[in-house]
């Protein structure tokens, strides 16, 4: 497999922009726990479609996420941590499988559905203020591997119910990050299995992620600088913006 063929239709031009995002996307992830998988998905559709983006961003993310763990190693609640892998293992399995059976316009409605409702998803969640125990936690986990496995953006989900479940600040990122990294490697198995990682795939997985790795580090330095609520509101707009868009082509292919 020939990772270099991955970029033949790209320009430079282009893969400079997705290298862009994704160290935007890293940044805006190492400040809120969320934000390259729904930040991405913006660029990529747009430039080879909607198919790969899941298992592209999946791979990624493994290199996100462990620079996440380097950065908040100290913070990580293993034991919770567990309970959410342990419950959504099969279920990240089952919905990473449906994922694969869809058509191109098929994905492109999956994520763009689940970008715009991630937006009110999260300001609902966090302001019901909700509080579970750790069967509430597994019960939520096993909904979240369903949803997780077959889109992107749904990180909002997972951090909701980590603080509902007792979890605070850094705490949050950390234990979030790992469960990442976990529920990555279950979806790429799958995706491999199912003959979807292309040279193409991985191509722009691994220079995601590579771009990606300074960009937790560098969101230690603008953590004190930036107003969380800004880069939540730009990111909220981003996201229903790209979430339509992706709709509105899907439903033009499909109608």
């Amino acid at each position: 497999m020939n990772i270099i063929s991955g970029f033949a239709d790209i320009s430079l031009l282009q893969l400079l922009l997705v290298a862009g995002v994704a160290l935007l996307a890293a940044v805006v992830g190492g400040l809120a726990g969320y934000g390259t998988g729904a930040l991405m998905p913006l660029v990529l559709v747009p430039l080879i479609g909607a198919e790969p983006v899941v298992p592209i961003i999946a791979i990624s993310s493994i290199f996100t996420n462990l620079s996440r763990c380097a950065a908040y190693l100290r913070y990580v609640d293993h034991r919770r941590a567990l309970i959410v892998i342990s419950a959504a293992a099969v279920t990240t399995a089952l919905g990473a499988y449906g994922y694969t059976r869809l058509t191109g316009a098929g994905a492109a409605l999956v994520i763009g559905a689940m970008l715009i409702l991630s937006v009110p998803l999260r300001r609902l969640l966090k302001r019901r203020e909700l509080r579970i125990g750790d069967a509430g936690l597994g019960v939520g986990a096993a909904g979240y591997g369903v949803v997780v496995g077959g889109t992107s953006g749904s990180g909002v989900i997972l951090l909701s119910l980590l603080m509902a479940a007792g979890l605070e600040g850094a705490a949050v990122i950390a234990t979030d990050a790992v469960v990442s990294v976990a529920t990555s490697i279950i979806k790429i198995s799958v995706f491999g299995l199912a003959g979807v990682v292309t040279a193409q795939v991985l191509a722009f997985a691994l220079l995601i992620g590579a771009v990606a790795l300074p960009g937790t580090f560098l969101a230690r330095a603008f953590v004190e600088r930036m107003p969380v609520h800004i880069h939540t509101g730009i990111l909220d707009v981003a996201v229903i913006a790209g979430g339509t868009v992706m709709i509105s082509s899907a439903a033009r292919h499909l109608f």
